[in-house]
Order: structure tokens, then C-alpha cells, then sequence
């Protein structure tokens, strides 16, 4: 893999499950009412602001690979969805972020109060979702993935401007942060159907590896796509002073000069150097090493898929692990 690499479809994966994604965006809408109109406003902005809907897909699809014929999948679908977003509107405003999906974040529109109480009432809504589908093994699942990402969220807080983060230590930033809520809804797919502990397990993996590749090439391409591409500001994380791999890497391979301006940018934030730290990255090829650790952890999650019955969907779990990688927003 190459970050100049053919992107691959999504929508050719999201077709296999068009019917309900349709029906998990009517559901949203429904579930998402409010009598505060504030709410209705902020919570439609974000859900309507366009995304992949990749984690609701990912529980859909694994859902239909191990052969589930009910619609309980559209709520579990949603509730990852409603948490997905809460975590959003919450990470925009520690980030103080400006731009998400190409237009400004509710923070910036509505202001910082106002989007972290949206985030409460979509989780708090995601939870009455959960109490509905009447499973303890989901809200076990949920519960345990929402603590886990208000881990990651503090990790990620305290590795901030620490040039000494390890690469052990971001990938357990990432992997609570981003990948957890993917490993849930792929183990939620199967939870849904019935049971069959194995795939459970089998696919929560797949999941697992899924979402830490995605946030590798996401911090990537922090780097290395444009703002348009993106949806949001090149160089924001460098801006915050947060140490991404390819931050790191740079830091770490790179000469002494660019060693202690990489250094000096994570320790301060901002972007009054970013061209050389960005010549610093691409000469010590931070980007090649980011997307062939991405390209090891979807190869990890193809591995995981080994057990599942050979049909669309089971292929469709293997053309998103691709597209985990080669992708350019």
C-alpha cells in the first residue's frame, strides 16, 4: 500500500445493505425527536452532515454474514451510530475544532455548551435503545465500549504535547479511542442473531483491527491529503499538538534538525514549521511506515473473516478492510 494507492468504493459495499441503511436513517430521525428544539437542531446538523455510516454498516454486514434474518440489527445499527456522533460532538469541542465533514462543527454554530449536552442526551438515547432490545449482552458490550472510549479520550488528552509517547502508547490510544466502538459493532452483528460465541469472537477481532487500521491512515492522511479530501483542516493534529504515528516516526528517524523541530512542534502545537515537518515526514517515509502498519492490521481482519461462510456480505467485511487503506478521506 502507497498513499497514492486506487482508492476503493465504499458505496459499492454500502449497496449490500441499501435497504437498511435506509431504514437506520429513518430510525435515527425518529429516534432523535425532541420537544427542546435545540436538540433537534444540533443532533440533525451532525447526523445529517453527510459520513460514511461506516460503524452502523459494519454491524449490518456482519449481521447478514452469519445469516440474521430479523431487523433488530437496524437498532443495534443505530445505537452505534447515536454513540459514534455523541463522540464527535464531544471531541470537537476538546479539540476546539472548526471543520468536520467539510462544513463548520456544531461547536462553532451552536457553541461548545450546547454540544456537549447534545452528545449527553444522544448517549443517554442510545441507552434507552439498548434497554429496549431487552439483551444484557449488549448493553454489556455498549457499556464497556463507551467506558473504554472515554479512556481513550483522556489518553489521548494526556499524550498531548508529549514528544516521549511510545508507539505501544498510541496504538492503545487508537485502539480505545476509535477501534473499540468498530470492534463492537461487528460483535454486535452476531450478539443480535443469537449467539455462536466463536464468530462473536471472531468478528469483535475483526473489528478491533479494522478501526485501529482506519485511524492509522486517518492520521495519515492528517499529513498527506488535502483539506477538500479530508473534511477538515490538513496539519490539525500537529496544530494540537498531538503525537500521530507519523509525527513520531519523523521525530524518531528523522536527523537531529528535524528531531528537534518535530520534537518542539508536539511539545508547543501549531503550525508555523509545517513545511518542514512536513519535508521531515516524507523524507523519513513516516507516511510508507503509518499505511504498512495499517495494511498489517486489515490483513489482520481479512485473517479474522476465515470462518464465515463465503457469501456477499462476508465479502463485503473484506473489500472494507481494503478500503480501510486505500482511501483518501
Amino acid at each position: 500500500m502507497s498513499a497514492t494507492a486506487q482508492p476503493i468504493d465504499f458505496a459499492e459495499v454500502r449497496t449490500l445493505v441499501a435497504d437498511e441503511i435506509i431504514a437506520v436513517d429513518r430510525l435515527i430521525k425518529t429516534r432523535l425527536y425532541s420537544e427542546v428544539t435545540l436538540i433537534n437542531q444540533l443532533s440533525q446538523y451532525i447526523i445529517g452532515s453527510g459520513g460514511k455510516r461506516l460503524r452502523p454498516v459494519i454491524a449490518l454486514l456482519c449481521a447478514k454474514a452469519v445469516g440474521y434474518t430479523g431487523n433488530r440489527h437496524i437498532d443495534v445499527a443505530v445505537i452505534v451510530e447515536l454513540i459514534h456522533t455523541a463522540t464527535l460532538l464531544h471531541d470537537d469541542v476538546v479539540d476546539s475544532s472548526k471543520m468536520r465533514r467539510g462544513r463548520e462543527t456544531a461547536n462553532l454554530v451552536w457553541g461548545s455548551e450546547a454540544s456537549v449536552l447534545v452528545g449527553d442526551f444522544l448517549y443517554s438515547r442510545a441507552f434507552q435503545m439498548m434497554v429496549d432490545l431487552q439483551n444484557m449482552r449488549i448493553l454489556e458490550i455498549l457499556a464497556d465500549s463507551t467506558n473504554t472510549i472515554a479512556e481513550g479520550e483522556v489518553m489521548q488528552l494526556v499524550s498531548c504535547n508529549d514528544p516521549n509517547t511510545t508507539e505501544k502508547q498510541y496504538l492503545n490510544t487508537i485502539h480505545n479511542k476509535t477501534a473499540k466502538l468498530f470492534e463492537s459493532a461487528a460483535e454486535l452483528g452476531v450478539v443480535i442473531s443469537g449467539g455462536m460465541p466463536e464468530l462473536e469472537t471472531a468478528l469483535a477481532r475483526y473489528g478491533r483491527h479494522l478501526g485501529t487500521a482506519f485511524q492509522l491512515v486517518d492520521d495519515a492522511l492528517d499529513y498527506s491529503a488535502s483539506p477538500e479530501q479530508l473534511g477538515k483542516n490538513i496539519g490539525d493534529d500537529l496544530a494540537e499538538g498531538k503525537p500521530t504515528l507519523p509525527l513520531l516516526y519523523a521525530m524518531w528517524k528523522g536527523n537531529k534538525q528535524q528531531t528537534a523541530i518535530v520534537r518542539e512542534a508536539i511539545e508547543h502545537g501549531g503550525l508555523e514549521r509545517i513545511d518542514e515537518i512536513s519535508a521531515a515526514i516524507e523524507s523519513t517515509g513516516a507516511i510508507t511506515y503509518t499505511f504498512a502498519l495499517a495494511e498489517a492490521e486489515a490483513a489482520k481482519a481479512k485473517q479474522a473473516l476465515s470462518d464465515l461462510p463465503q457469501t456477499p456480505y462476508s465479502e463485503g467485511l473484506h473489500t472494507l478492510a481494503n478500503f480501510a487503506v486505500h482511501r483518501s478521506s
